[in-house]
């Protein structure tokens, strides 16, 4: 069961990962709910209609600039905002986890600080 949070970001515009070129038609059919033909057709249509290659320049830009889908969908709000931040900007992702991780350590630190120390080896003979 996914919150509301998650199947908001379903509706998000996506390139698929299994689409043919780029998966620009397959993710706009995903978004959209038409079929992947109908989308393809419209778009080769436009290409013969606008002598290709503005479709084919509009199609590449589209490629660049939708964020691929989430490889494995994230189940919580904090994942789908670090999925988010990290397609849009990498290096703030990438700050964020730096300091999960440094605050992880400092908490594991603290943690063998007292268990290493001999106050606590001392305590623990006396308990059992």
């Amino acid at each position: 069961m996914h919150n509301n949070r998650s199947n908001n970001c379903l509706r998000t515009l996506y390139r698929s990962r299994n689409g043919l070129f780029f998966g620009v038609c397959k993710g706009l059919a995903n978004y959209t709910k038409i079929s992947t033909f109908w989308i393809r057709f419209a778009i080769v249509l436009a290409a013969l209609i606008t002598a290709f290659w503005p479709m084919v320049l509009i199609y590449i830009v589209a490629a660049i600039f939708m964020k691929p889908e989430p490889m494995i969908e994230p189940e919580n709000t904090e994942d789908w905002d670090f999925y988010q931040t990290y397609t849009s900007n990498r290096g703030i992702a990438l700050r964020s986890l730096k300091e999960k991780f440094e605050a992880l350590e400092r908490r594991t630190r603290q943690v063998e600080s007292v268990v290493t120390s001999p106050k606590y080896s001392w305590e623990r003979r006396f308990d059992t």
